[in-house]
């Protein structure tokens, strides 16, 4: 069983759980300890204030340091184990040094706060993590399998695929599928952010944790319980989210550093002025040391760039859009060009017929009832949109009595006993030149970008006279115009990008003309047409090395090399694209053109509450040493300064983050 499996079964049956191995955890076990001391110092207070005996007084101070420095010791002590220091063992070491000079209170509260601060992190990140588990909520408890006999309720973990699930009003589908039975219409926003339900028939995919509404249907399994999209997405973010940015990398290793220089700065504070015979009270001049020593540890600015990148991680899924790990939503931020593939993103890759130009008098009808009669039995994408076009209008399909592909030139075919020829205009012009007021239509089509498509019926030319063959017989029956139909946010995105002074640039394997066409439309000004794979890896490193960072935006398949290559590889409307989820580095789960804009929005937010959090931790810490020796600042108060500040930090990454998208959306509405 997989992974994902498992979590979503322990999901579901939370009191199968072994309290055992629960109380045993940290995340159990830390915030009860904090009580444990807190209790533990009240008592020893109160014990000195009423004369307990010196034995009771110090077996309470004990508690207090095993409790509130346990889990800080255990981390110190692995720290050392790795050759490296972190701010856990300044903290220790700052604690036992207070008891050797017989503050044990201060120790005591300095463990304290250290540890409810931690607890505190702790609850605060893993909020932003839970905003994402919380996905887990949408699969169902069970499922309805039918079978000969009826139908059976079973487990997910059950699941087979080819399985018929029977989805009933007002529940939520459990994995992926087609429908082949029912129609309903589905609320798909968990998955690809869609804002309104979709219309499900036969023959549509539906994915695990949407919610089917008014209508019953019958959706046959492509998948189990582990092998769905909303799956893939869980791991992929809980992956992300463990994963490090560039800053967070240098952060980590600057604290093994920045220990070391404070623990060394600390003993030659405590040993060289005694030894140049400038210190009276040695325990006083010690307390201080470790006040030092205690507000110069970077706690708050180690965790300032991981508690505001998990949590913009987080905001972002909630929002349709996937970040793979925090390097590459640090990496959004300097982007300065975006390349597009046109196919499939700037467009919809769902060509339409245009223009139906026949020839002389022949009317539209009957060009499209033999045009469609001939490439219904095509899949090609254009032979689809032309039979769209006469089913549209409603126009009968001539008989096809014979049908050959010509491999990337057209199809010859016999509808209605007579024989038809369609295709390229290359192809059909050796046995049939165009007559001239065709060619001027075909040259103004193709000007405008659109793919142009010609149909020959033998015996059609009946002398017309429109053109200078006659009795030679063109037989041209018309053209047909095609072309892939724009995005409509698509200008609006682009223009978006350029106000905020980036680059956009369109690549695409078609031919200049269409193109250009579509750049035109669009709003693109620099056009790289006519490129196979290897093309569009040389233009995007032309660009990284001529403009800066690069995002390329493609459908994760036929551009995946110039995906890899960019230095953030975004995935277009990748709901259930195995592909897409394993080549981006960034995907946008719904087909949603206008995320691209979310995405660098909440990247540089990201950038910006980071740098807030570096700047005021920085500040804080400059501000205690200060004061530890102008105002001979006391151990309580610089612990409260300086657990204070790393709690602040995570909290403005949490708000500042994760609840930005809800005040983006809400200021939207008015």
């Amino acid at each position: 069983m997989s992974a994902v499996t498992s979590t979503i079964e322990q999901s579901q049956s939370p009191e199968e759980e072994q309290p055992s191995v629960k109380w045993l955890s940290q995340a159990w076990l830390e915030p009860r300890l904090v009580v444990v001391t807190l209790a533990a110092i009240l008592l020893s207070l109160l014990g000195e204030r009423f004369g307990w005996p010196e034995p009771v007084i110090l077996v309470l101070n004990i508690t207090s340091y095993v409790a509130g420095g346990i889990f800080g010791a255990k981390t110190a002590l692995q720290s050392l184990l790795e050759r490296r220091l972190d701010v856990d063992l300044l903290m220790i070491l700052a604690a036992l040094g207070a008891a050797l000079v017989n503050q044990w209170h201060e120790g005591a509260i300095l463990l304290f706060l250290f540890s409810l601060s931690n607890v505190l992190q702790d609850y605060a990140i893993g909020r932003s993590r839970q905003a994402i588990k919380g996905l887990l909520k949408l699969y169902p408890a069970e499922a309805k399998i039918r079978h000969e006999g009826g139908v059976q309720v079973v487990k997910l973990s059950a699941i087979q695929p080819g399985d018929i699930v029977l989805i009933e009003p007002a529940e939520r589908i459990p994995v992926d599928g087609v429908v082949v039975s029912g129609r309903s219409a589905v609320d798909q926003s968990p998955i690809t952010g869609e804002s309104l339900p979709v219309e499900k028939n036969v023959g549509d995919k539906v994915f695990a944790g949407t919610l089917n509404q008014q209508g019953a249907l019958d959706v046959e399994a492509v998948g189990g319980a582990s092998d769905t999209t909303l799956a893939r997405i869980i791991k992929m973010v809980e992956e992300a989210q463990d994963s490090k940015a560039p800053t967070e990398r240098f952060l980590e290793k600057f604290e093994q550093y920045y220990a070391g220089i404070i623990i060394i700065s600390v003993l030659l504070f405590i040993f060289l002025p005694p030894l140049l015979g400038i210190v009276e009270n040695f325990n006083a001049h010690f307390y201080t040391a470790m006040v030092l020593m205690t507000v110069a540890s970077p706690c708050a600015l180690v965790i300032s760039v991981p508690a505001a990148f998990i949590s913009a991680i987080a905001a972002s899924a909630r929002g349709g859009v996937l970040f793979k790990g925090g390097a590459y939503l640090e990496q959004m931020a300097n982007i300065k060009a975006v390349a597009f593939d046109k196919t499939g993103t700037l467009t919809m890759a769902k060509p339409q017929v245009t223009d139906v130009v026949s020839c002389c008098e022949l009317k539209e009808e009957e060009l499209l009832s033999v045009a469609g009669a001939v490439e219904a039995r095509s899949e090609h994408p254009l032979a689809k949109a032309v039979v769209q076009a006469a089913e549209e209008r409603g126009i009968a399909l001539g008989e096809v009595e014979a049908f050959e592909a010509v491999t990337g030139m057209g199809v010859v075919s016999k509808v209605d006993n007579r024989v038809v020829r369609l295709g390229s205009i290359k192809y059909l012009e050796q046995k049939n030149p165009m007559p001239d007021h065709l060619v001027a239509t075909k040259d103004q089509l193709e000007h405008q970008g659109k793919t142009v498509i010609g149909v020959v019926r033998e015996g059609e030319c009946q002398d017309c006279g429109a053109c200078e063959y006659g009795d030679s017989r063109c037989d041209w029956m018309g053209v047909l115009a095609i072309a892939d139909q724009l995005r409509p946010e698509a200008k609006k995105v682009v223009a978006d990008l350029r106000a905020k002074g980036i680059e956009v640039v369109m690549l695409t394997g078609d031919n200049p003309t269409v193109a250009r066409s579509i750049a035109n439309e669009v709003g693109v000004d620099r056009v790289h047409a006519e490129l196979m794979p290897d093309g569009k890896v040389a233009v995007i490193k032309e660009l990284q090395a001529s403009i800066g960072a690069v995002a390329m935006i493609g459908d994760g398949i036929n551009d995946a090399p110039a995906l890899a290559t960019a230095d953030v590889g975004i995935a277009m409307g990748a709901a259930g694209t195995d592909v897409a989820l394993e080549t981006a580095d960034l995907v946008l789960m719904g087909d949603k053109l206008e995320l691209i804009d979310y995405a660098i929005n909440l990247s540089r937010k990201a950038r910006r509450v980071v740098w807030q959090n570096i700047t005021f931790s920085i500040s804080v810490i400059v501000l205690l040493i200060i004061s530890v020796f102008a105002v001979n600042l006391p151990l309580p108060l610089g612990v409260m300064g300086h657990e204070g500040s790393t709690v602040i930090v995570v909290l403005n990454g949490l708000i500042a983050l994760l609840l930005w998208p809800e005040i983006q959306r809400r200021a939207a509405r008015g």
